[in-house]
């Protein structure tokens, strides 16, 4: 509880300075008065997805701040490889950035060999918005908490089954890391993504999902969700535990964030990330990321650049302890 406190003092700390600063970005050297012409930004995964949910909220609110249209452009495909590439290869002139979540950076490095070095390529911006992750069981399990499936998962050793988007996906990490700490042995079944894993889940087929989506089935009653995984409770489910509350080394925390080009200059980064910070605090913002189990999390480019070298490392143990390897 202690790193959370002090990481949100420095948090907001950062978002002030630059606020504070961005009226004085425009007229830095080389600067001059950007922007003058719409911004882009390269999503590296297809319309519709938790790229775009974490990302389009914030993009008219954005405009209006820079004074230009700042547009999102999908760019699919790779495992998010391919959009990263192109923003890689982009003008580093402050009309190109890239939207992506943490898994492109932190996790397929490590599970693929990419085109593109994650911290030579590619300059940090803002960080923008959490992704929760879960632990729901199918409503046919007996079991009603975290202590409950461990000693149920524990009395019937490989009977349950957690479905999750993939090999490398985040989910997938999560179970690995949870079957570590509880001690149990619970078998990973990899889909071909989120939508598949969470019909089956639904059906019973698999008991256990981890993924975002299966909470908007908790109020229904076709998913039992016993802990999330993210740096706060949820204010609509106050009573439900954080996994780390039960388990403090599991940290799967899923992020979204803005990065540019390498050699895009500090000032045009540091006016992007004013403005990113800035609607970060609006409260419509924050109701709309909550129905996608997500929370805006603004934060510097130094902020962005230590948590992506963190979880980089962090993940790419994991990776290596529990042999994933890319299918």
């Amino acid at each position: 509880m202690q790193n959370v406190t002090r990481r949100d003092v420095m948090r907001h700390a950062g978002s002030a300075a630059l606020l504070t600063a961005s009226g004085t970005f425009a007229r830095a050297e080389g600067v001059g008065e950007w922007p003058t012409k719409p911004i882009r930004i390269i999503s590296n995964f297809a319309a519709g997805g938790g790229t775009d949910n974490a990302t389009r909220p914030y993009l008219e609110k954005v405009s209006k701040i820079l004074g230009q249209q700042v547009v999102l452009e999908n760019r699919g495909g790779a495992s998010g490889a391919i959009g990263i590439e192109a923003v890689t290869k982009s003008a580093p002139d402050g009309y190109t950035f890239l939207a992506t979540p943490s898994l492109s950076l932190a996790i397929l490095p490590h599970l693929r060999k990419v085109s593109f070095d994650v911290f030579k390529d590619l300059a940090p911006v803002t960080m923008q918005t959490d992704s929760m992750m879960l632990v729901a069981v199918h409503p046919s399990l007996p079991v009603n908490s975290i202590p409950e499936l461990v000693a149920y998962a524990k009395a019937n050793p490989g009977k349950l089954s957690w479905g999750t988007a993939g090999v490398g996906s985040t989910g997938h990490i999560l179970c690995e890391t949870f079957k570590r700490e509880a001690g149990v042995d619970i078998l990973h079944v990899p889909y071909r993504g989120t939508a598949e894993a969470l019909t089956d889940f639904l059906a019973g087929v698999v008991q256990i999902n981890g993924d975002p989506p299966a909470l908007s089935h908790v109020s229904s009653g076709k998913a039992k969700l016993l802990a999330v995984v993210s740096r706060a409770r949820r204010p609509d489910y106050p009573d439900i535990p954080r996994l780390q509350e039960i388990y403090p080394k599991i940290n799967v925390t899923v992020w979204f964030s803005i990065f540019a080009p390498a050699g895009t200059p500090e000032p045009i980064i540091n006016k992007m990330a004013a403005a990113f910070n800035q609607v970060s605090g609006d409260e419509d913002l924050r109701k709309l990321l909550l129905g996608f189990a997500m929370v805006p999390n603004a934060g510097s480019p130094a902020e962005l650049k230590a948590l992506l070298r963190a979880d980089y490392d962090k993940y790419g143990k994991i990776i290596r302890e529990a042999n994933i390897r890319a299918e």
